[in-house]
């Protein structure tokens, strides 16, 4: 790591990063605030990669400079110099600060834009990010803990030292939980991950009590390991207002975004299959007669919230698959972390002792 630059400066302060990498590099793993303006696409990378292997990296270099070269040049580089003006505060980067950022910083150059690279590139920003998380979660962690319907997510969003695992990961932790978001590479959320830590100086971090995995993310193991080691506060609210809050929040909102996103007739099959999907996906640990009873409730709500835009319907299936599936299967997995339990109370009361410490 190049000890004149500080890494984590740049990224806590969303420094812009014009990522030279391929799309599939960048897909990958970025960071949050870079832009892929690559150098090379994916088949020319790969066609570079396959001529170094058999024939060197002279011979890989003059291929590249073919590939790359007239109108194909001469767009990438209006591309860079667009951006360079929109971000004049920002560094070029590729894998590892080599080859592909100086090429592309001397052609800029040869242009009479002048813009930094990032020493040692993507390599060295990821392992800075890697770093601030294992020293950031050494502070003091609170688990926010509760059954599903308990808003959760709101209290962590609302404090000051929150880090809301679930916006990062872009899911919301349970088999109905994806958002109209695709989730990140792991690489990607674990930098989104850093950068929110390291933006903020604080004693301690307010998360919510998640499990190994949020979607298709998996919490890094130094916070699954100190998350192991915490307090917990518990939010005991009363089933009927999780209920209410579940309604607004997977019914109500996710029928918005959908058809906002995709229009009102495809808007609504996306939202159907989101809801049939999430059922679908934990029909083996309800116990195939149950997953077929709740998805004919399921079926008759939605026709009935779509013909008069009423959710009651949903309760048909939501109250027993939270009595039945969700609830014990949380309780249980907090009485293994009953020692752990510092404060137990509504929504309001752990909010006023959280604002309290």
């Amino acid at each position: 790591m190049n000890e004149g630059m500080d890494y984590g400066a740049i990224l806590a302060a969303d420094t812009p990063l014009l990522d030279v990498r391929a799309p599939v590099e960048f897909t990958q793993g970025a960071m949050p605030s870079a832009l892929n303006l690559p150098l090379m696409n994916d088949d020319e990378r790969a066609a570079v990669g396959t001529c170094y292997k058999r024939h060197g990296p002279e011979a890989a270099l003059k291929l590249g400079h073919q590939l790359v070269s007239g109108i194909t040049r001469e767009q990438r580089i209006q591309a860079w110099r667009d951006a360079c003006q929109r971000h004049p505060d920002g560094y070029l980067c590729c894998a590892r600060g080599g080859q592909r950022s100086h090429i592309t910083q001397q052609w800029l150059r040869e242009t009479g834009t002048d813009y930094p690279l990032i020493p040692g590139g993507y390599k060295a920003l990821r392992q800075a990010a890697i770093q601030a998380t294992e020293q950031r979660v050494q502070r003091p962690l609170i688990l926010i803990g509760g059954c599903t319907g308990s808003g959760k997510t709101d209290l962590v969003r609302q404090h000051p030292d929150g880090i809301d695992l679930e916006g990062l990961a872009r899911h919301r932790g349970s088999s109905f939980g994806r958002t109209l978001q695709a989730q990140l590479s792991q690489a990607s959320f674990e930098n989104a991950l850093a950068v929110k830590l390291l933006k903020r100086d604080a004693a301690r971090w307010v998360l919510e009590d998640e499990g190994r995995m949020i979607g298709a993310n998996h919490l890094p193991a130094c916070l699954r390991d100190r998350m192991a080691q915490s307090p917990i506060a518990v939010v005991d609210d009363p089933f009927d207002l999780r209920v209410a809050r579940l309604h607004e929040e997977y019914f109500v909102r996710m029928q918005r975004d959908f058809t906002a996103a995709c229009g009102a007739d495809a808007g609504w099959q996306a939202y159907a299959e989101y809801l049939h999907h999430g059922l679908f996906a934990i029909r083996r640990r309800l116990g195939l007669q149950r997953f077929a009873e709740l998805s004919a409730h399921l079926a008759t709500a939605l026709t009935i919230q779509q013909q008069h835009g009423d959710t009651r319907g949903h309760d048909a299936w939501l109250v027993p698959l939270l009595r039945e599936y969700y609830d014990p299967m949380y309780r249980y997995q907090l009485e293994k972390k009953a020692a752990k339990i510092v404060f137990r109370g509504s929504w309001q009361e752990v909010n006023g002792w959280l604002q309290q410490g």
